[in-house]
């Protein structure tokens, strides 16, 4: 399924280590937002992960998930709608 992760993070130090973070489980679409293609499971473990790098009284994160369904419905302007990363990559 389709993760879409928003956070608004004033502290510049913790607002990029959860940036740098977040590059490994998918791709940043704007400043602060990503699109990650996730397992159930493996979105949990990011949730969790997340919670513990950011201070509850001062950060806001929000995950949303987009069913296939909705996926399929998602129109953009100025980019390329969301697409799940490769299965295999052939070097």
């Amino acid at each position: 399924m389709l993760v879409v992760v928003v956070y608004d993070i004033p502290d510049d130090k913790r607002r990029t280590k959860l940036s740098n973070f977040l590059e490994g489980y998918g791709q940043r679409i704007q400043l602060s937002v990503f699109e990650c293609f996730l397992s159930l499971e493996e979105m949990r473990q990011l949730f969790h992960k997340v919670k513990e790098q950011v201070k509850e009284s001062e950060d806001n994160v929000r995950f949303y998930w987009i069913s296939q369904e909705a996926v399929s419905r998602v129109l953009t302007i100025g980019s390329e709608n969301p697409k799940p990363p490769p299965k295999y990559y052939v070097i």
